[in-house]
């Protein structure tokens, strides 16, 4: 063959080189933003329904024993969390993703037609993996992609679109349990999630070259001690390092109250008289407050600073509980403002916490430190349903949010003592 004919031979088209940015990674980005849509709408599910299908459909008695599922959640999803940034050294996120996915999908229809309340249960250990692994994912892959300039806004539109989906679910299935009863029907559109989740998941690109890109480009060295391994980066971000320290205890706090209004909100309206479908408003009312919000305040934390938004939003939040209890004799109103001010508390928090843990740790360790963050901020999913089972039992309902306004102050104190900013304001 001569030269005349080399234009015969194929020729592989050179790669799109790898930049990072949101405008640059917009299609892989709003991917991701999708795939955590389905990712909330599959926790979204429980939110109104599953605490009253502990008491009414299996005649649970028992505060504790009811809020059981969420203690099961919690600790399964901090673990994944937690073994999740470890996972990232061996797996790419991608095949995380995946596999986050295909655990999922017994989810729905265990909800659906458990036999006993120790399927609901198993079921959540289920979602805790589910949960782990695929928000961990989608929040490390959105990171990688915009680079360090954009985190803030990153994780907001992330957290935005999982929370939005959460609150818009749990109204969706109060409205489908008073039209067709507690089962099967409002669980059912799980289905939806987990096909589309996984069928996202399988399209998304990895992210490996976007993080060997911004390591080639971080200017900071490594620490000079205890490397980067998770034992490493657990030890800095409970503990060693003040700013992570900080932000590791407003997590736990802010999800404590997540967990805690998930098990108790449901119960202690519908004694005061409400309907399921008003109690799925207010249920929902809080997380579509929590995620749409994280837009503006994601983008207004890599403009002002993480701190003032993580300690304000964690008194807002304080204040939502007090709401709850001083408006108690009139409980739609009650409701509704206590989900607002923890929807809004939250939606400053939520964001501004992740970027402040993405700003305090080197690129070589920040998964497994993002990973220990989210760890303890799920732990608050457990212990939040702990405390109120326990007081609710002993006490009563009101005690538990009496507990959860005085615990988040308190948190809110803390954070302003620890976190100092390390991200340099737009």
């Amino acid at each position: 063959m001569g030269l005349a004919d080399d234009h015969l031979i194929p020729t592989r088209a050179p790669a799109a080189p790898v930049r990072l940015g949101l405008r640059e990674n917009r299609i892989q980005f709003t991917l991701l933003v999708v795939v955590n849509v389905c990712v909330g709408g599959l926790v979204g599910l429980e939110r109104t329904t599953v605490p009253l299908i502990g008491s009414h459909t299996f005649g649970l008695t028992d505060d504790l024993a009811v809020f059981s599922f969420i203690i099961a959640f919690g600790l399964t999803k901090a673990l994944t969390n937690l073994a999740a940034g470890a996972l990232t050294a061996r797996f790419r996120r991608k095949q995380l993703l995946v596999t986050g996915w295909l655990i999922g999908v017994p989810v729905p229809f265990a909800l659906a037609w458990a036999p006993s309340w120790g399927w609901i249960v198993a079921a959540n250990v289920l979602l805790g993996l589910n949960q782990g692994l695929t928000w961990s994912m989608t929040v490390n892959m959105k990171i990688d992609l915009v680079g360090p300039a954009r985190r803030g806004l990153a994780t907001g539109l992330n957290e935005a679109a999982g929370y939005t989906s959460v609150g818009a679910t749990a109204l969706i299935t109060g409205y489908l349990a008073t039209a067709y009863g507690l089962r099967p029907v409002p669980e059912l559109i799980g289905v939806v999630f987990v096909a589309a989740g996984l069928g996202l998941a399988l399209v998304v690109r990895d992210t490996a070259a976007h993080v060997a890109l911004e390591l080639a480009r971080h200017t900071e060295p490594l620490p000079g001690t205890g490397g980067t391994g998770l034992a490493a980066a657990f030890a800095r971000t409970s503990w060693r390092d003040r700013s992570l320290r900080g932000a590791s205890q407003a997590g736990l706090v802010n999800n404590l109250n997540d967990g805690l209004t998930w098990g108790v909100f449901p119960l202690l309206f519908t004694e005061h008289g409400l309907g399921i479908a008003v109690v799925g408003l207010i249920k929902g009312l809080y997380p579509v407050l929590w995620g749409i919000g994280q837009i503006p305040t994601g983008h207004l934390a890599d403009r002002v600073g993480r701190k003032p938004l993580i300690v304000t939003g964690m008194f807002v939040q304080a204040g939502g509980f007090v709401l709850a209890l001083v408006l108690l004799d009139r409980p739609l109103l009650a409701g509704v403002l206590s989900a607002v001010a923890l929807g809004i508390g939250t939606a400053l928090v939520y964001p501004a916490l992740i970027a402040s843990i993405s700003d305090h740790a080197h690129p070589a360790w920040r998964a497994n430190a993002l990973g220990t963050y989210r760890f303890w901020r799920d732990i608050g999913y457990a212990a939040g349903a702990l405390i109120a089972g326990l007081l609710a039992d002993a006490f009563g309902l009101d005690a538990t949010v009496i507990t959860a306004a005085a615990l988040t102050a308190a948190s809110g104190l803390l954070a302003a003592r620890w976190i100092t900013e390390h991200h340099r304001a737009a």
